[in-house]
Order: structure tokens, then C-alpha cells, then sequence
């Protein structure tokens, strides 16, 4: 597939920002072991072989019965007499950190929260969970309802922006004030008062959210449509009777798809740091969830424990400090007036 010109030369210019060019690698790699966060923090095996048989706890639900236990629930694979039962007449095949994000260790040998060690690389939390298991489980969830919330909003603020910029007139006037009565109001104050009236949840948030973060978009979008709806091809375009919807799509929105993108690495760091801030509040994730805006809070909860802090900080540093460097390359990307090296 050969890629147009000026496709190569935004590659070339995301390319020539070295900073932005490798943080994309470094977000992709550790993403990409985040979403596979079962194979490699679990409190089950990844696969076990008993009386000839192999069974993958990891997909299935295999009860303690089936390895010559006498309950029917399924087998606590970390409990030692479940172990021995299995290794009478097979093994097992562990991920490299035993711990899933709710799986609390009971056997610690200090109170929790526990220092880091050799069983629990970050330590535990109050609770005795690992840290680690909830950093990598954090981080995918985190960057998973930023890039759901990114992309709803960037399809709600840019049908809004398209149908203001083309038809402008009453249409136009009419959202605008709507907008900005809306743009006023206070979104934080909001957001606490509905998340503190409905069952916190991944999709309550999302909509919670959703609600304001679609606003961001319009003003560039509208803009774009308002200027490139007077461009001679897209009169010419309207004159042989191409209908509206067919020349926003064809001819116009890719004209402001060049601002939207840049601003997309930006809208998904604000979506992650709104996520995180409601669970450092409490108002989030229901409790016991992965989150890194509650193991932030534990860290302000016991300054005692520095490890819980200090792996909160880095962690969300990291991630934000990777997609702001991406948005800068984005944006250098389709700059028309940056040449690459």
C-alpha cells in the first residue's frame, strides 16, 4: 500500500520528534502488557496438568473436586493444601506475579502495608494486596476509559462542531448559547454531586463525564466547517446536487480532522487525570476496583508506607508524561509549517 505524500510527510515529522516518537513505543509496550494483565498478575495458574489432564484456570472455572478436594467452589490454587493435591499428580504453571488486584496475602510477615519484598515486588496496600498486580490492572483501566471517553467525545463534539460550522445561521446562534450556558456550569461540583447520587461504576463514570468532555471539540470543529464551507469545491460540490451529509463527510470533515487529532492525546490525558481524581476522592470506581487515584489515596492515608505513594506518582507521571510527549508529535505532525529534518 503506497501512502500519499503528504501522509509520508506527517510520518516523517512525527518521526523527527524524537521525544514523542519513542514515548508512542514505550505507551504501546507497556499497554500492550497491560492488557494482558491475567497472564502475567494472577492468583490462578496459567495452566495445569493433573491425572493426564490440562485445564487453564485462567479461562475456566474448575472446582477443588476435580483435584480430589471435597468442596464443589473453585479450587484457591494458593491455598497449600489445594497445591499438594495437584502436585501429587501433576503441576502447575504460575504468571511471573502471583497476585491478582484483589487477591490479599495472607501471609505476610509484617502488617500490612507491607514493604516491597521478593513475593510482593512494590509491597501491599492496608489491605495486604499487592501493589504491583494493581498498578498493572490500574493502568489498563485507566487507559481504557480514557480512549472509550476520547472516542464518544470526539464523535458527539464533532457531529455538534460539523452541523454548527455548515449550516450555521439560527442552527448555529442557538448552540453556541447552549454551549456556553452549559460551559459554565460547575462541572466538578457536578460531577461529585451525581457520582455521590448513582452506583459508581465504569459505565455510570463514562456517562457522568461524557457529559462534559464532548464540549472541547466543537469550537475547533465549527471553526474548520465555518471556513471550508465557502471553498469553491465545496459550492461546486452542492451545485451538482451532492447532498449535505455526503459533503460534510467527503469534503470537509477531512479538513478538520487535522485540529481534531491533535487535540486527541490531550482530551485522553484529561479524561484519565478526571478518573483519577474522582477515585482519589472516593467518588470513583466502586471500592475494591483497580485504581490508581485509590492507591493514591492510600498513599496520603499512610505517609508511613512511602511505597504506596511513591508508586501512585510515578506511575501516573509516567503515563501522562508519555501521552503529552505523543500529543506534542501529533501536533508537530500536522503542522503544516514544520518540515522534518
Amino acid at each position: 500500500m503506497t501512502l500519499s505524500p503528504i501522509t509520508q510527510r506527517r510520518l516523517s515529522q512525527f518521526k523527527a520528534n524524537k521525544r514523542g516518537f519513542w514515548s508512542f513505543w514505550i505507551f504501546l509496550a507497556l499497554l500492550l502488557v497491560c492488557l494482558g494483565a491475567e497472564f502475567i498478575s494472577n492468583d490462578k495458574p496459567l495452566l495445569v496438568k493433573y491425572d493426564r489432564s490440562f485445564y487453564m484456570p485462567v479461562f475456566q472455572i474448575i472446582p477443588e473436586t476435580t483435584f480430589g478436594g471435597d468442596f464443589e467452589t473453585e479450587a484457591e490454587y494458593r491455598d497449600q493444601f489445594v497445591k499438594d493435591l495437584i502436585h501429587e499428580k501433576g503441576w502447575m504453571v504460575w504468571p511471573p506475579i502471583r497476585f491478582s488486584y484483589d487477591t490479599i496475602n495472607y501471609n505476610l510477615t509484617q502488617p500490612a502495608p507491607s514493604p516491597p519484598s521478593a513475593e510482593n515486588w512494590l509491597g501491599t496496600d492496608d489491605q495486604g494486596r499487592d501493589v504491583m498486580a494493581r498498578v498493572i490492572y490500574g493502568f489498563r483501566l485507566s487507559v481504557m476509559f480514557g480512549l472509550i471517553l476520547t472516542v464518544i467525545s470526539s464523535i458527539i463534539g464533532i457531529t455538534a462542531g460539523a452541523f454548527q460550522g455548515y449550516y450555521g445561521g439560527r442552527l448555529d446562534l442557538f448552540m453556541q448559547r447552549v454551549i456556553e450556558v452549559w460551559s459554565s456550569l460547575p462541572s466538578l461540583y457536578i460531577l461529585i454531586i451525581f457520582s455521590a447520587m448513582f452506583v459508581p461504576g465504569f459505565w455510570t463514570l463514562l456517562f457522568i463525564l461524557l457529559l462534559f468532555s464532548w464540549v472541547s471539540l466543537v469550537d475547533v470543529v465549527r471553526a474548520e466547517f465555518l471556513r471550508t464551507r465557502n471553498f469553491d469545491y465545496v459550492k461546486a460540490a452542492g451545485a451538482l446536487g451532492v447532498s449535505n451529509l455526503v459533503i460534510m463527510w467527503r469534503h470537509v470533515l477531512p479538513n478538520a480532522m487535522v485540529a481534531t487529532l491533535t487535540l486527541m492525546p490531550f482530551i485522553l490525558t484529561g479524561s484519565i487525570t478526571a478518573l483519577t481524581s474522582l477515585d482519589f476522592l472516593g467518588l470513583g470506581m466502586p471500592p475494591g476496583s483497580a485504581s490508581l487515584g485509590e492507591l493514591l489515596a492510600q498513599g496520603k492515608n499512610n505517609l508511613q508506607a512511602p511505597w504506596l505513594g511513591i508508586t501512585a506518582f510515578v506511575s501516573l507521571a509516567l503515563m501522562l508524561t508519555l501521552l503529552t510527549f505523543i500529543g506534542e508529535a501529533v501536533r508537530d505532525a500536522f503542522d503544516p509549517r514544520k518540515t522534518s529534518l
